[in-house]
């Protein structure tokens, strides 16, 4: 097969030229290819696949239908590889959970599935993470309501199988009543706050942890400037911690959750227009490290109901090219190929591997996008229903 009249697009920048694939391996990059299968690619984009870390199913429900679901949808967005979260409903936090869900993995047509284990249990002791990555988990997460005896253990876990540790930073005394983020918004609807320092105490202990043992953190959604300005001082001493950041965060405020808009009820909350504005300086600085779609869908049954009361995410992952490309490459943020940098070489390093480039003698995990297709979001569960986004994904 070969792909003509290609703009050629990865985190080395763009290139017009043709691409063949033989046996799902990119053999040749050049001008003038010819073969009996043609793909005309018209001047559209061809990028490698993206890969999204931050993942949940159907109202976290673990089951085949909804992992079967969730991978149809990613390819749709152009994610070729998702990791689902591991607090799940069971969380795979045990050699039967992560079979259960291993096995819901088979005969999935759509992008690639990857499971982390959940290094706590219900009661906040630990799982068994050795045997759990072992078993075929590909990486683990904690929550930082883990006291530090016990985050101590992960972390020497962490150390021994040299993985990076996906860590959401909260404090489970300032988020258990709040709904929102603690600010003005929140005061003026009335609604239980969480303050930003739930997420900002648990960077700067985690990032002690990590300088002390020498471990690799990822920490998950971040939402607090703050948060971000830490773990980049972190890394100017050697500390290897990065930042994982929504889409939704980067252009959305606290302002969306007026009129009680439930699909605005966010985990982390969406932070105040101010602090929005500062995490778009972040990225254009180079201070963020991934993007997440941050997909996490609910049944209208624990949506449509009282703000307080309804299910935490929005929907977003079918979409998720054309967002990332609408908001952030079109309106000038930043360009293609730091796209790819955010959405595929830096998530797809925090797992271990190399992405990100297209190359002679790689495997052809690749895509066309064309962004001069326009087209209106129709989805009530997402933050961009109703808004036109440009581009439109053709999987190969």
């Amino acid at each position: 097969m070969v792909i003509l009249n290609a703009i050629v697009c990865d985190v080395n920048g763009e290139k017009k030229a043709d691409v063949r694939v033989e046996n799902g391996i990119i053999t040749e990059i050049g001008s003038g290819l010819s073969d009996a299968e043609i793909i005309d690619a018209n001047g559209a984009y061809l990028i490698p696949s993206l890969v999204d870390l931050n993942v949940r199913l159907q109202d976290s429900t673990l089951n085949a239908k909804n992992i079967k679901a969730i991978s149809n949808e990613a390819l749709r967005g152009g994610v070729g590889h998702v990791v689902l979260n591991a607090d799940s409903t069971p969380s795979i936090d045990g050699e039967i959970v992560l079979e259960f869900a291993q096995n819901g993995l088979r005969d999935i047509a759509g992008a690639k599935i990857d499971l982390m284990l959940n290094t706590l249990k219900k009661d906040s002791t630990l799982s068994n993470i050795a045997i759990l990555l072992k078993s075929g988990a590909i990486a683990p997460y904690m929550s930082t309501i883990a006291k530090n005896d016990v985050a101590i253990k992960i972390a020497e876990y962490v150390q021994m199988y040299d993985c990076t540790l996906f860590c959401k930073a909260e404090d489970n005394s300032l988020i258990k009543s709040g709904v929102m983020l603690d600010g003005d918004v929140s005061s003026k609807l009335g609604l239980a706050g969480i303050p930003d320092l739930s997420e900002v105490l648990h960077v700067s202990r985690m990032i002690e942890i990590a300088r002390h043992f020498k471990i690799r953190i990822l920490f998950k959604s971040i939402a607090s400037p703050r948060s971000i300005y830490l773990i980049n001082q972190a890394k100017k001493d050697g500390v290897d911690v990065r930042c994982e950041v929504s889409i939704h965060h980067l252009i959305n405020s606290d302002e969306m959750c007026e009129g009680f808009n439930t699909t605005a009820k966010l985990d982390p909350p969406l932070a105040c227009e101010s602090d929005m504005l500062l995490l778009q300086t972040a990225l254009k600085n180079a201070q963020i490290d991934c993007l997440t779609t941050l997909h996490q869908p609910s049944s209208p049954l624990n949506k449509e109901v009282a703000f307080y009361d309804a299910a935490y995410g929005c929907e977003a992952l079918s979409d998720a090219l054309p967002l990332y490309y609408t908001k952030l490459v079109k309106n000038g943020m930043i360009d293609m190929s730091s796209l790819i940098k955010l959405t595929v070489q830096n998530p797809a390093k925090s797992l271990g591997y190399k992405a990100g480039t297209i190359e002679v003698g790689q495997k052809a995990d690749i895509l066309l996008f064309n962004p001069d297709v326009k087209r209106v979001v129709d989805n009530e569960q997402s933050l961009y229903n109703g808004q036109e986004l440009s581009g439109e994904v053709i999987p190969l």
